[in-house]
């Protein structure tokens, strides 16, 4: 799993198994949690769409006040974070970034 932010108590990551997917997007997973797999993943966000920002919820097990402050911190942070995708893709180390 490719870490990439630290928010609140999620991290916001990708799967390099993704880096063949159509459509970019970030999973959401529960800090804390014992497990570091896919089956801890609390939601999933497209970001792009046709190579252009578009943010939305694939789906979501989070509550309204959740969902919408990640919504916000993507993209507050949407250039970042496709950088550090590319990054995760291309096999480099990142330093994960913590948001507030």
């Amino acid at each position: 799993m490719g870490k990439l932010m630290f928010l609140m108590y999620f991290i916001l990551s990708v799967f390099p198994a993704d880096a063949t997917e159509n459509m970019r997007h970030i999973h959401i997973v529960r800090r804390g949690s014992k497990k570091s797999h896919r089956g801890d993943t609390v939601a999933k966000i497209w970001i792009e769409g046709n190579g252009q920002k578009k943010i939305e919820i694939a789906w979501s097990e989070l509550n309204a006040d959740e969902e919408a402050e990640i919504l916000k911190a993507i993209d507050e942070h949407w250039d970042e974070l496709n950088s550090l995708i590319d990054d995760v893709f291309a096999g480099k180390k990142i330093k994960i970034k913590r948001i507030k």
